[in-house]
């Protein structure tokens, strides 16, 4: 690794450190309904959004009643936003004349699938799909309402360890309205005119045609991007306004909104861990579960970058420098942007998929086999490392429940968390939702790597979407081969990345893949779904279980839970789940790859 390289980590990491704790000590007084200074500004806006909705903030509801309340509200808004892309054609705010031929049903259903569930999966284009109505009403509001019922869902998890013998997990209506209104907000108002003075457009313009310098036409997108690339990137929501995403120059236009992007999408993963050690009356407990999350971050930092920077034998043996200089910068920088060059971009990349945010300044097909395996891993471990908002710290205590079980067996005794017994329940719940997740990813993975689909028949559309710029009207093959750009090791790892991503909520992608298909935008839309809600559901079963548990006393055989000891078996725990489940599929895309690579150099 270069110096550079190393001081970006440490910077990175330094600002990381010195947000995490005021952000969530703030994020604590909001959802505990402490007075802040936010509440003369937007207190009257929360009380009368709880008259418009006709909600008792002061109601708490059991696990049962907050689950059905966030399906609820999910299913209501994934209906609102099929509706307004299949229709966009004749609503406003639409100057490039965008219709339902743009956004067919199977596409409009995976991307409102996609959205609901804070995935931002893109199998379109977006500035030749949608109107400026359908990224602004349609698909923004998920930007807030997917982020905001992560982080209500992280909350209610927490109020299950920090209560005492109760019924209730807190009220969903005021979580989602107390995190918009109180986190996300403000911090947009904010970000939003940072990402503007950065260069970033805003406005409602149509699209201008220039003439190059050559002679040639050119039409330039333009449109509100900086109001939707701040809540993309807090939220970690990742969906692009521009198909090139952060790599596109109107989204991330120099180092320094570069660096800003990647501290906004880990600021709340990061903080909340603050917030769950405040809440549970001990702020070890949450720098524990920071330490295991920044431990197992810079982890793959340090191997991706090492790995990017370093290249392949292939440039070694065509002679070309892979050494960082002066004057070039070395390495494997092909998909790369030479704004940013290898540390940022491979920094981004495991930012990004650490997170359940798919946004990408660089083409993760291109990077090297162990490189590109970071940020595959990443999406495989469930994104606990630091993860989505809320998404992460849920994902994480899933894992301290199983990892303080595996202890209690250690000992011979009980396991507890934060004082409370971990039981049957409790491990059921926590192994179900790890279970969901290894089920859909490997199933999906497995199915549309060996299905072949006929070349007539009901079943061929499947594979083909007719008559489109975008589908493969000529693909007489399977599933899976028809629509890779590449075979073997490298094809397979596409297809594992898909649905690892779509299932981890992620939505970035290794884009060899044409997965605007009617089979890919189905059957990734159902990893979505399994992936966000029947892992949220057993959880809050969990924590209603443990809400309504009375605290035990501390005594000399309780494994303690707010230390470096513990945040080390957590890792590891987070470590061995993740290569027992996936190693094989792994061995089969990305390790098989990688020695390809290396006995092709041989030779």
């Amino acid at each position: 690794m270069t110096f550079q390289a190393i001081l970006l980590l440490v910077v990175y990491f330094g600002i990381l450190l010195l947000i995490t704790r005021p952000l969530g000590a703030y994020m604590a007084r909001v959802f505990e309904g402490e007075r802040t200074f936010l509440h003369g500004v937007l207190g009257g806006l929360e009380r009368g959004t709880y008259r418009v909705l006709g909600v008792d903030p002061k109601e708490d509801m059991k696990w049962t009643t907050y689950s059905v309340a966030m399906l609820m509200f999910s299913l209501a808004t994934l209906l609102f936003t099929y509706a307004a892309l299949r229709l966009q054609g004749v609503l406003p705010l639409n100057p490039q004349q965008f219709g339902a031929q743009q956004m067919p049903e199977h596409l409009a259903f995976n991307t409102a699938v996609s959205f609901t569930t804070n995935t931002n999966w893109q199998s379109y284009s977006p500035d030749v799909t949608l109107s400026y109505f359908s990224n602004m009403v349609a698909l923004a509001i998920h930007n807030w309402a997917s982020a905001a019922v992560g982080i209500a869902i992280a909350i209610a998890v927490i109020r299950g360890f920090a209560r005492k013998s109760a019924n209730g997990i807190g009220n969903f209506w005021a979580d989602v309205v107390r995190g918009t209104l109180y986190v996300l907000l403000p911090i947009c108002l904010v970000g939003g005119v940072l990402f503007v003075a950065m260069g970033v457009p805003q406005n409602f313009d149509p699209y201008t045609a220039v003439t190059t310098l050559e002679g040639g036409k050119q039409t330039i997108a333009l449109g509100p991007v900086a109001s939707q690339e701040i809540i993309k990137q807090l939220g970690t929501n990742g969906g692009g306004f521009f198909n090139a995403n952060s790599a596109h120059p109107f989204e991330n236009p120099s180092a320094l909104s570069n660096l800003f992007t990647l501290i906004v999408i880990w600021s709340i993963p990061a903080a909340i861990t603050h917030t769950f050690g405040k809440m549970v009356g001990n702020t070890k407990q949450g720098w524990a579960i920071f330490g295991a999350m920044a431990a197992l971050a810079l982890a793959g930092m340090l191997v991706c970058i090492s790995a990017e920077q370093a290249g392949t034998p292939h440039l070694q043996a065509a002679h070309i420098q892979t050494a960082a200089s002066a004057l070039q910068p070395g390495g494997n920088m092909e998909g790369k942007e030479v704004r940013f060059g290898i540390a940022p971009s491979a920094l981004f990349a495991t930012v990004t998929t650490g997170a359940s945010c798919g946004a990408v300044n660089s083409m993760h097909d291109s990077y090297t086999p162990i490189g590109g395996l970071v940020p595959l891993f990443n999406m495989l471990t469930g994104e606990v490392i630091f993860g989505g908002v809320g998404a992460g710290l849920y994902g994480m205590l899933m894992f301290a429940v199983l990892a303080v079980f595996i202890a209690g067996l250690m000992v011979g005794r009980t396991p507890e968390y934060i004082g409370k017994k971990i039981e049957k329940f409790e491990v059921q719940m926590a192994m179900l939702a790890t279970l969901v997740l290894a089920a859909s990813v490997l199933f999906f993975t497995a199915l549309s790597s060996t299905i072949d689909l006929p070349k007539e028949g009901a079943l061929a559309a499947l594979n083909t979407w007719p008559g489109s710029a975008y589908g493969g009207s000529d693909s007489v093959y399977g599933a899976a081969t028809g629509n890779l750009n590449n075979s073997g090791a490298h094809g397979f790892s596409e297809i594992l990345y898909a649905y690892a991503s779509g299932t981890g909520n992620n939505g970035s992608a290794f884009a060899g893949i044409t997965a605007n298909t009617p089979w890919y935008n189905a059957t990734i839309g159902l990893a979505m779904l399994i992936g966000r809600f029947l892992m949220i559901v057993p959880l809050l079963a969990m924590a209603g279980a443990l809400a309504k548990k009375s605290q035990v006393a501390t005594s000399s055989g309780t494994f303690p839970t707010d230390t470096p000891t513990f945040a080390g078996l957590l890792v590891g725990v987070v470590l061995i789940v993740g290569a027992l489940t996936y190693f094989p599929g792994l061995s089969l895309g990305p390790i098989v790859e990688h020695y390809q690579m290396l006995a092709l150099a041989t030779h």
